[in-house]
């Protein structure tokens, strides 16, 4: 057992010796921003919060799914295929698996590690590539279930490269966006509640080929181009052949390259500065492939409204010259306006704070 590790019936981690030893100061961010490391919670990848303040976060690489209250983390449940998706709502947590999504009773006394209630009837295929999943309650009640491409580039069919909404009292399952690689992140405006998401462009087009993507859905069922178009005005040079990338929506934001964007989230907030008000604080988990390294850091993305004014680096420095010492996933805005930051890589997520000085 590492230093500073406790466990409580293996269920309860405190803050260990080597995430207090992060090297935090690497970290570059505007004036007046204050970051620190808030709970320790292994492969930390999708938040969702409870009124009362617990955090739950899922896993990609294990099949836990983890609850932090007060800084304290305990394993909330076990034994999930990729739980990499939560989203609460009315005292139930559900989770999403690759192929099904769970929900648990998430009251404050509930027993752990908790039990499913029930599997939700709607189910999703089974591919593991592409196959984990980010949910997200709307503004309508419904949950958006997102089902990645399984493959790099192909030709999807019907069942892939998709984003669903589905009843969790009932059994529809309605598809509200179609030609969408891989998002795992998306958010609804504040103002107009239109979903916006991150997508994951294509791999094997070189090293600043094609972009990776922010992304608007203003009505239901449109169509985002893979794989066909890529980003505003690249075709495929396999699947475009005969193609018009103007027959697509173009995304918002065009991103760098292979950056992989994860995570994103309106700024509803009062702390920050007033910039941040209703724009996107978004997660660059960074890439896997390209010959040099980028992405690894949290990007801003100022908006008027819905209209986009800057793109720009909010937080950097997890990436040291080739090699990463942590992988930013989510963002989650808590209701004192601070965010939690959560890091897969590092095994930690932190707490960004903002305080004139």
């Amino acid at each position: 057992m590492r230093a500073g590790l406790v466990f409580l019936g293996s269920l309860l981690i405190s803050l260990s010796a080597g995430a207090k030893q992060l090297p935090l100061e690497k970290l570059k961010m505007p004036p007046g921003f204050q970051i620190s490391v808030w709970a320790q919670v292994p492969g930390a990848r999708s938040l969702a919060q409870a009124p009362d303040g617990r955090i739950f976060v899922g896993s990609r690489s294990g099949d836990k799914v983890y609850v932090v209250k007060d800084g304290k983390t305990s394993v909330f449940a076990q034994g999930l295929d990729t739980p990499n998706g939560v989203a609460y709502k009315d005292g139930k947590l559900y989770v999403a698996e690759i192929a099904r999504i769970h929900e648990f009773d998430a009251s404050p006394n509930v027993k752990l590690p908790a039990k499913p209630l029930r599997a939700l009837p709607q189910t999703f295929p089974s591919d593991t590539h592409h196959g984990w999943k980010f949910i997200r309650f709307g503004p309508d009640g419904k949950l958006y279930v997102p089902v990645g491409a399984n493959c790099n580039i192909c030709d999807p069919g019907t069942d892939y490269a998709r984003i669903y909404r589905i009843d969790v009292n009932g059994t529809s399952k309605e598809e509200v966006a179609s030609g969408v690689r891989n998002t795992v992140g998306f958010d609804f405006h504040p103002q107009s509640k239109e979903l916006w998401f991150t997508d994951n462009g294509r791999d094997w087009m070189g090293d600043d080929r094609p972009p990776c993507e922010v992304n608007r859905l203003t009505k239901t069922g449109q169509n985002f181009g893979f794989p066909f178009c890529h980003g505003k005005d690249t075709l495929d040079p396999d699947f475009g052949k005969g193609k018009k990338c103007s027959d697509y929506v173009a995304p918002v934001v065009e991103l760098r390259a292979h950056v992989a964007p994860l995570g994103m989230r309106f700024y509803t907030g009062t702390q920050f500065p007033a910039q941040y008000k209703d724009s996107i604080i978004l997660a660059e988990h960074g890439s896997w492939n390209r010959s040099t390294p980028q992405g690894y850091r949290l990007t801003f993305v100022k908006l008027n409204g819905s209209n986009v004014e800057k793109t720009e680096s909010f937080i950097e420095g997890w990436l040291q010259g080739d090699s990463s010492w942590g992988r930013p996933v989510d963002v989650e805005v808590l209701p004192d306006g601070a965010m939690l930051i959560s890091d897969d890589k590092a095994g930690v997520i932190y707490r960004l704070t903002y305080k004139v000085k």
